[in-house]
């Protein structure tokens, strides 16, 4: 029996066998002449009428929790999520199957049989307890469920389908791709960041730690000194200076694709910058960085993230989960205007560039000590920018972003040389 057919159809194999063999028996009872035969399929079909009315008089309600395993998984990684259902019925049931609804977003098998369940007027009920992988596909926040159990009377000759619970949300996050250290030659990743590591490394446990204070950050806890003296100890501030970098994900809307500013994941292009754009936040925290991300028309993206602070990193590639592309402004900028004057890092993720926005780029290179520019474009000329300061790298939609990186930093190793 086909899967299609096998949903609508409610007799199981067993009860589609007595129900065919209760209709030969009849029919051959009445043209033989022979009553025994009579009464077997009489009772064949009042076991099938029993059934029925024992599974609809039986209602059966659940509840479900799911747990998943990362919270949120990545474009390309794998969770596990573990489904605990309880179903409440009047009768018992006997084996059947669960199914939980997956997304676009997520895919994997979600599916297999289920164990007998006991009568809750007994004081047992049924529990189930299932889990399998998921791959995250789309970037986005998809709803997991409802869980769909399959139960079968006593007899195991009819089943019925029960959603049970509601959906889970879950969140799949950009993937954060392992990108190559900045250049260690001198002046060439912002001046500042070697001087400041030899500081911060040196006596980052010998730092002159103070009692904390109302509105002081939990990141700057001094956690030896706090269980040194059994008080609440954080840094000196003075002490925690980090080089300050710009990364600047361009959202306007007319440099990607229609799909961008409707559901996240629907536009190539769209999505390897934002892949782009959380991998480099995270190798520039990863290297001291105190990062702020913005759009191009200079709106904070989200609250900057403490050079260092890996985690937080992670934290920011969920909350890109559902970012999109918005309507142009007046201005059409690529850079914002502050950003032009930052001595730091300056990292600008962008798309299809006009030759009006490549001449606006022009003199923005020279103020920072490592202007960096991806274009998520199939092609595009992009020798102009580099001649006026940029390592400037094209990035076709989906095409690996550790290469555009290597590339870029290749530019400026050869400029030193």
């Amino acid at each position: 029996m086909k899967a299609g057919v096998r949903r609508w159809w409610p007799l199981t194999v067993r009860g589609t066998g007595a129900a065919l063999l209760a209709i030969a028996a009849f029919v051959i009872a009445q043209r033989a002449g022979i009553p025994e035969l009579l009464y077997f399929a009489t009772l064949l079909a009042a076991l099938l009428v029993a059934a029925a009315v024992a599974l609809l008089a039986a209602r059966g309600d659940g509840e479900v929790s799911r747990v998943i395993t990362p919270e949120v998984p990545e474009v390309g990684g794998t969770a596990t999520i573990v489904v605990r259902a309880r179903l409440r019925t009047a009768l018992p049931s006997g084996p059947g199957r669960w199914r939980d609804a997956l997304p676009a977003g997520l895919s994997g098998r979600a599916e297999g049989s289920s164990p007998a369940t006991g009568s809750t007027l007994a004081g047992a009920g049924g529990r189930i307890e299932v889990r399998y992988d998921v791959v995250g596909a789309k970037r986005g926040i998809h709803s997991v469920g409802p869980l769909e159990v399959t139960t079968t009377d006593p007899f195991g000759m009819l089943r019925r389908r029960l959603a049970l619970g509601r959906s889970t949300p879950v969140t799949v996050a950009p993937a954060i791709v392992d990108l190559a250290p900045l250049p260690s030659a001198s002046g060439e990743a912002g001046g500042t960041r070697q001087s400041t590591t030899l500081q911060v490394g040196q006596g980052a446990d010998n730092l002159v730690a103070r009692p904390y204070a109302p509105g002081d950050s939990m990141r700057r806890i001094h956690w030896r000194a706090t269980a040194h003296r059994d008080t609440l100890m954080v840094r000196q501030e003075e002490q925690e200076s980090s080089p300050a970098a710009t990364v600047v994900l361009d959202r306007t809307g007319s440099r990607w694709g229609a799909l961008s500013a409707h559901a996240p994941g629907s536009d190539p292009a769209f999505e390897t910058a934002v892949t782009a754009c959380v991998s480099i936040v995270a190798r520039l925290v990863h290297e001291g960085y105190t990062v702020d991300v913005v759009d191009s028309d200079g709106a904070l993206l989200t609250e900057p993230v403490d050079g260092g602070d890996d985690v937080e990193a992670r934290r920011l590639a969920a909350g890109f989960a559902s970012l999109r592309a918005r309507a142009d402004d007046p201005a059409r900028r690529v850079v914002p205007a502050a950003a032009a004057a930052l001595a730091g890092p300056v990292v600008v993720i962008t798309g299809a560039l006009s030759p009006e926005d490549r001449s606006t780029l022009g003199g923005v290179a020279h103020h920072s000590a490592m202007p960096v520019l991806i274009s998520v474009t199939d092609g595009a000329d992009l020798d102009r920018l580099r001649q006026g300061g940029w390592r400037a790298v094209a990035l076709a939609p989906g095409a690996d972003v550790a290469r555009a990186w290597d590339d870029a930093m290749e530019q400026g190793y050869a400029r030193v040389g």
